[in-house]
């Protein structure tokens, strides 16, 4: 695993240009082993030793004292997401265009046409579907009965949409994703990622590059101990697992992030009636855990 200082180095290195890509991912990730994490590097117990104060810095306890991150890094596939969307953002404020012909072999390539039923009296969607009677369709707008329902055609479809894409008859998501998420897309959903795809293909290297150094720049902090305190263990825990830091105003009882004070510091009738609801809710559970319905 590399230490600090080689992390800002390589960063600088792929910020320059004095080193390819690819490269430089294999020798940051490369020499990860499985299960190794950066605290237990000779790097980073030496510069832990220097950073610890002599007490937590929320409670002022003395004992088993850690180094407590405020933030961590971001993963680079989700730098990779975000910087994507937004190189095709960009790309769709051009108003490129996507002629008819390929926006048709795209969605076919990649999608499944599920058609919406019509009415073929008034072309109103989704007639009602009888079981028993005949004939088999009923229309729930113009009252016509019919055994067959008609649908449009996906040229009409992508026609109508390219005449105008807020058309009534374009916005059923009609069209699922034959990937392994199987989403269901409209074709103003559909436009929306192939302009992403072709961002994507256009710009692969640069997306790749700038997300890579966002990773390392988050890396380069969480090495820092930039956004970091002292803490005791019990402090530690209660931030990570619990989300929950000391109450400024006692300082003996822990309280969530987003409140204030924690309950004891609150007013009589506040206190009172959080109590209560925090019981009730005790007991529902527990009524549940024994009839089996939790």
């Amino acid at each position: 695993m590399m230490t600090y200082n080689e992390t800002i180095e390589l960063r600088n290195k792929i910020r320059n240009g004095e080193i390819q890509l690819e490269i430089a991912k294999t020798q940051f990730w490369g020499d990860i082993k499985e299960g190794q994490r950066s605290w237990n590097t000779k790097d980073w117990q030496e510069r832990r030793a220097k950073f610890l104060k002599d007490k937590c810095e929320i409670c002022n306890k003395t004992d088993t004292l850690t180094v407590q991150h405020l933030s961590h890094p971001k993963k680079y596939s989700a730098y990779l997401r975000e910087i994507t969307r937004r190189y095709a953002n960009d790309l769709i404020e051009t108003n490129l265009e996507i002629s008819k012909s390929d926006f048709t072999d795209y969605v076919l390539k990649n999608h499944e046409y599920v058609p919406v039923l019509l009415c073929p009296n008034c072309m109103s969607k989704n007639p009602s579907k009888r079981v028993r009677k005949t004939p088999k369709y009923r229309c729930t707008d113009c009252k016509h009965e019919f055994d067959e329902a008609i649908h449009r055609s996906l040229d009409e479809l992508i026609s109508i949409f390219y005449e105008n894409p807020d058309a009534y008859e374009v916005l059923d998501k009609c069209f699922i994703s034959k990937n392994e998420w199987r989403n269901k897309n409209n074709l103003s959903n559909a436009k929306y990622w192939i302009q992403r795809e072709l961002s994507k293909n256009k710009n692969s290297e640069a997306i790749d590059k700038e997300a890579f150094i966002l990773h390392l720049d988050d890396t380069i902090k969480y090495f820092s101990f930039e956004d970091a305190i002292t803490t005791c263990k019990k402090c530690a825990y209660n931030y990570d697992v619990n989300k929950m830091d000391l109450c400024p105003k006692c300082k003996k009882h822990y309280k969530r992030f987003q409140y204030s004070t924690c309950i004891e510091c609150l007013p009589d009738d506040k206190r009172k009636a959080v109590k209560e609801s925090i019981q009730y809710n005790k007991d529902m559970h527990e009524m549940h855990k024994r009839l089996g319905i939790d």
